[in-house]
């Protein structure tokens, strides 16, 4: 197991930690909203860091290459349930957002039968940082986050996130649709 990797690794171990400072709120004296939005932002960061010592250090491994997208979906999709139960984020968004990664994970796994490489496209980062956009936003405790719930920042942080992320998908499709051919 590489440094990479364990980076990798990390992200995903802190996802339950993340999950358990939001939803539980075990700290009554401190805003828990710090606390899970610190643990969620050290998470992305190691996206970009496991992936830059992986390329740099010439580490990339098949355990990396599954990971390390899988670790992500897995972070955001928490974030993007935990603020659906908590009633900060409507149901139907959850569901665009969360579609849309089962969706190109079931693409990728179709390519990777085929044997090809389905590369991260320009929309896909874009949907990524609107995603983690989204996630900052909303858990910024009041008076940063200023209304907190709704807010027109909110929701058109929703609405572009969950377009970004359809126009993602049909990108995807439209750029591969040589896969389809063959299933």
């Amino acid at each position: 197991m590489n440094l990479p990797n364990k980076i990798t690794v990390l992200r995903v171990i802190l996802i339950p930690a993340f999950l358990f400072i939001y939803m539980a709120k075990p700290f009554p004296d401190i805003p828990n909203e710090w606390i899970a939005l610190i643990l969620f932002m050290v998470a992305a960061l190691t996206d970009a860091l496991d992936g830059y010592l992986a390329r740099k250090m010439g580490l990339v491994t098949n355990f990396g290459k599954l990971m390390d997208p899988l670790a992500d979906k897995l972070l955001v999709c928490a974030a993007f349930i935990a603020f659906t139960a908590s009633g900060t984020l409507p149901a139907w968004a959850t569901i665009i957002l969360i579609s849309r990664e089962f969706y190109i994970s079931g693409l990728r796994m179709l390519a990777l039968e085929q044997k090809i490489v389905v590369a991260a496209s320009a929309s896909a980062k874009l949907k990524t940082i609107f995603q983690i956009m989204l996630v900052v936003y909303i858990l910024l405790p009041f008076p940063f986050n200023f209304f907190h719930r709704f807010d027109v920042i909110t929701v058109a942080l929703i609405i572009v996130t969950a377009a970004v992320s359809i126009y993602s998908a049909a990108e995807y499709t439209r750029k591969n649709k040589k896969l389809f051919e063959k299933v």
